[in-house]
């Protein structure tokens, strides 16, 4: 198309890392350090994507808006915010692109804003700017009017207004721009949902003004509440801000991530859509931020609970491993054929047929959850706390199975040690709320189920051979999900067999501070192709060492993990052997675990 531009970057593709995050608590965006924003859905975090150039760079659209002559960029968040700014330097002139969302109060929440404010900071900069939606995955067709200052794009199921304070050019599809803004001089580019007529007005540029200071200001208002005073404030505040964006304000869910297929191995098919609420990812969201003073975000995941989510029971049991964030049960999983994937790494999947798996170890990671909301949030009510006892029935009753396991393996099902391990967390936690509320429960059945687990685990999930606990009964490998033995109170962080097993997974398992999940040549998962390591587990590492009293060998590597994450301080799911950040971006169990080794690791070294 005459005179529309293209993404002016050497390749199609950034690296997943060259991106940052922002949001509204309802959807969520990624911008690129070029400035191209190429992922959002609209409207929530598991709509089907407006922009997926970084699904397909040719088919997946985009929001291109940078300087339009060779510049280089730098990108950074305002202060304590979610505010996003990109930064291009050249020979002329400075000038910043202010992206953010306004989180919107219950009348405003259906517009879902997306604002882009740019700046001339020094000298002049010639800007472009196209816009490029591609809805439905890439697979649904638009239409495009130009009306006063504004373009529409009108989809079925969803349209979008563009509004700028500079003119506008477009084709069928696309609407594009060039402008030039000298020191001191602003525009702005504002993306609206159109819920009814007329279609929202523009964004003027005081109004701009207006909601990038409130925006500002409700980002470090809530970062207020923090009570983390420690040594690495601003990565474990950073991951919090992180784990705030992911949250569902509607019903308190909080996605896994807010993308879909980014690639564990590029090239490979291990690509799976994460923009659901995980029960397991959940609840140590909660425990991560209820850790540093956030009791908002807990109160909402049992409202999320309590409110949206059926327990009757089905053939995994009373819960699913996870649940659509409206707390939908159903999440059919198909793949995008049209779309090429990240650097070709296909299939695009959406839905998640994980879904339908046993996992035990979620009853565990859950009534943990519960347990601390008890103790550090407020007093369980007796509507909260009659499910939590049907929870714990159940478990006493199927604690034995075997299963898919934490890691939601395709390879059969298996007597999993972290499983059992956190069948025996469910129980013991639920006892403790008993005892120490004063609440009714069946303490005469659990407490032999709990201590038959135990034992189980010590004299099963041990390995003479390795010297070692391993990951499933009977078996020799290893799995750094063991990790959390210590962490969950299960064994005593100094007992030599557990100091034997620490050093098992150190020699096999750890690479500098990197540490894999498990060998899948050894345990064959069910899937193809091979995988980075696993960056929580890199953190459980960290505080597994702390735990043990290894105070150097902790820090430095809980250092070493830091130099891992992205410009911004943002962790993927997994890093490559070169240090590249892999898998859906940015990751809950990344940040979460983050925020729980710092600060136990803070609080060791006093």
């Amino acid at each position: 198309m005459s005179g529309a531009p293209t993404r002016h970057t050497s390749a199609r593709y950034l690296p997943i890392a060259e991106h940052g995050l922002i949001g509204d608590l309802r959807t969520a965006a990624l911008v690129g350090t070029d400035g191209t924003i190429d992922w959002y859905c609209c409207p929530s975090f598991d709509s089907p994507s407006v922009f997926a150039a970084i699904l397909d760079a040719d088919r997946g659209g985009a929001f291109e808006l940078a300087a339009a002559v060779p510049a280089g960029t730098k990108q950074f968040y305002f202060p304590d915010t979610n505010v996003l700014i990109t930064r291009f330097f050249t020979e002329d002139g400075l000038g910043e692109i202010q992206d953010f969302m306004p989180v919107a109060d219950a009348g405003e929440a259906d517009r879902h804003r997306l604002i882009r404010r740019v700046v001339c900071v020094r000298g002049t900069m010639p800007f472009r700017a196209r816009v490029a939606p591609r809805f439905g995955y890439g697979s649904r067709q638009h239409s495009l009017r130009i009306l006063e200052g504004a373009a529409l794009f009108a989809s079925e199921g969803l349209s979008l207004t563009l509004t700028a304070t500079v003119p506008l050019k477009c084709d069928e599809k696309d609407v594009w721009t060039e402008f030039t803004l000298s020191q001191g001089e602003t525009a702005v580019f504002a993306l609206d949902r159109v819920t009814g007529e007329p279609p929202p007005h523009g964004c003027p540029l005081a109004e701009a003004e207006h909601e990038f200071t409130a925006t500002v200001a409700f980002w470090r208002r809530w970062l207020q509440q923090s009570r983390y005073r420690g040594r690495w404030r601003e990565m474990v505040h950073r991951s919090a801000l992180t784990l705030k964006l992911l949250t569902y304000i509607p019903t308190g869910a909080i996605v896994a991530a807010p993308t879909t297929s980014l690639p564990e191995q590029i090239g490979g098919g291990r690509n799976w859509d994460y923009r659901y609420a995980w029960v397991r990812d959940s609840a140590f969201a909660v425990y991560a931020l209820l850790r540093i003073g956030f009791a908002e975000e807990a109160e909402a995941f049992m409202g999320f609970l309590t409110d949206h989510i059926d327990r009757r029971e089905g053939p995994a049991g009373p819960l699913q491993i996870m649940y659509g964030i409206d707390g939908r049960a159903e999440l059919p999983e198909r793949e995008l054929s049209h779309l090429e994937g990240y650097r070709g790494s296909a299939p695009v999947r959406v839905g998640n047929n994980a879904v339908l798996q046993l996992q035990l170890d979620i009853y565990g990671a859950l009534i943990d959850s519960v347990y601390l909301y008890d103790m550090w949030c407020q007093p369980l009510t007796s509507g909260q706390w009659r499910p939590v006892c049907d929870l714990v029935d159940w478990v006493c009753q199927h604690w034995d199975q075997p299963d898919e396991g934490v890691w939601e393996t395709r390879g059969g099902r298996k007597k999993f040690l972290y499983s059992r391990l956190m069948c025996w967390v469910a129980i013991d936690r639920a006892i403790r709320i008993a005892l120490h509320r004063g609440l009714p429960a069946e303490l005469i059945r659990w407490g032999p189920v709990r201590d038959t687990i135990y034992r189980r685990i010590m004299d099963e999930g041990w390995s003479s051979a390795r010297q070692a606990f391993v990951q499933y009964e009977g078996g020799n490998v290893l799995d750094a999900a063991v990790l959390m033995m210590p962490l969950t109170k299960f064994i005593a962080p100094h007992d030599p067999v557990w100091l034997s097993t620490l050093d098992a997974l150190g020699n096999e398992l750890v690479s500098d501070s990197l540490v894999w999940r498990y060998d899948p040549k050894a345990s064959p998962d069910g899937l193809e192709g091979d995988e980075g390591t696993f960056s929580i587990c890199s953190f459980w590492y960290v505080e597994a060492l702390t735990r043990a009293g290894r105070l150097d060998e902790a820090r430095l590597a809980f250092e070493k993990m830091l130099t891992y994450a992205n410009h911004l301080g943002l962790y993927g799911e997994q890093i490559s052997h070169t240090g590249e950040q892999l898998g859906n971006f940015p990751q809950a169990f990344t940040h979460l675990a983050l925020i729980s080794s710092a600060f136990n690791l803070d609080r060791a070294l006093g």
